[in-house]
């Protein structure tokens, strides 16, 4: 949950923006010169660095032209400028935090990464919200190279006494019949992971099944990131719903993702190879995540209507394959009933918007159709005696 686009040059940024409002409203110039404007970068920074130890230190630069320009900057100055970022980087730790489903208090050591946590307000921050002095004895512009050694010892075999855990930004899964997503690698697994799931298919005699990887928060297909296709083909031909297709997900070290399709009967099996994060920023990932938020309880209602209306699908073709069937053992009136009903589900599983009206209309007709089912089950138990 990391910010990748804050930093000191924020912090620097707004002192150089201070400067040269300043200097357009007491010396009527823009600054404009790539030299000067090169130098004001270089000097923002160094008050900026000053100031973490000083509570004061002045800016000098030169105009040209004989002309001068000197400001002094306090910390408290400083600390006004930069609150807004300061306020972002703390979003995040707590961001963080709840993902973890945990507390500030359940924090045993926060370390400050970067030369920009050096700043007196930064450290002030972090000890409030996480009710602790940060730990400051490791170089700030040394902890990631430090980590970073670390993690390749540990990757080497050399440490076996540490484990430093990534997780995936996004959660990862599947395209499923009607455009919802199925999640297998929910966001901020662990990586490495793995994660299984079966599937099967919802048409007779299917001998094919695309693949499509996605990335995202939503519900629906078109809401996330299509990270790839497949397809997994010569499936023997079998009724609907016989194969048993396991997709399994496998994410290493290195954050690539295998995908693997197998139907169980027959064997059959096809996988493609994928990188997760390649091309998504910081702010993308961001987006995806609160999009997911905000549009949480439409998208689980679009999501619970596709399998409702797949379950709608299913069903009404098993009870007209078994009324080709065993149908003509029930009542004729029983018979109609049911035939009638077939048809209402279907007309209303196309028009209807509402999941739980529709949830209630198949529990009635699974009801209505119990005697068939039984009819169905004993003719296939004679038949295999």
């Amino acid at each position: 949950h990391g910010d990748t686009h804050l930093g000191g040059d924020d912090f620097d940024r707004q002192i150089i923006e201070l400067v040269k409002g300043e200097v357009k409203e007491r010396c009527r110039l823009t600054i404009e010169s790539p030299r000067t404007r090169q130098a004001l970068r270089d000097f923002a920074e160094a008050v900026r660095i000053r100031l973490s130890t000083q509570e004061r230190a002045t800016l000098e630069i030169d105009l040209g032209g004989s002309q001068h320009f000197e400001r002094p900057i306090t910390r408290q100055e400083l600390e006004t400028l930069i609150a807004p970022f300061v306020e972002r980087t703390l979003q995040s730790c707590r961001q963080a935090l709840r993902d973890a489903r945990l507390t500030a208090e359940q924090i045993n050591e926060v370390v400050l990464v970067g030369g920009a946590t050096r700043t007196p307000l930064v450290r002030r921050r972090v000890a409030e919200l996480f009710g602790r002095t940060p730990y400051t004895a490791i170089d700030p512009m040394r902890v990631v190279a430090l980590g970073a050694a670390v993690q390749a010892s540990i990757l080497a075999g050399v440490s076996r006494d540490l484990l430093l855990l990534d997780v995936t930004p996004l959660s990862l899964g599947i395209e499923t019949l009607g455009g919802a997503m199925g999640k297998l690698i929910l966001r901020n697994t662990k990586v490495p992971g793995q994660a299984r799931e079966m599937f099967t298919t919802f048409v007779d005699g299917q001998t094919s099944v695309r693949i499509n990887v996605l990335q995202g928060e939503r519900e629906l297909a078109g809401d996330c990131r299509s990270l790839g296709q497949f397809d997994l083909r010569d499936i023997p031909p079998m009724p609907a719903g016989i194969p048993k297709i396991e997709v399994t997900f496998l994410i290493d070290h290195n954050g690539i993702l295998n995908v693997s399709a197998k139907e169980l009967r027959s064997g059959r099996e096809a996988s493609v190879q994928i990188i997760p994060a390649h091309g998504l920023t910081a702010q993308e990932v961001k987006r995806m995540e609160q999009d997911s938020y905000a549009f949480a309880r439409q998208d689980m209602a679009a999501h619970r209507l596709i399998d409702l209306r797949n379950q709608v699908a299913f069903d009404t073709h098993k009870t007209e394959q078994m009324l080709a069937r065993v149908g003509g053992e029930l009542d004729a009136d029983e018979r109609e009933r049911i035939e009638a009903a077939v048809g209402e589900l279907r007309r209303l599983a196309e028009t209807c918007d509402d999941p739980d009206l529709l949830y209630e209309k198949l529990r009635e007709f699974d009801r209505m159709t119990v005697r068939l089912a039984e009819l169905g089950i004993a003719q296939a138990l004679r038949s295999g005696s």
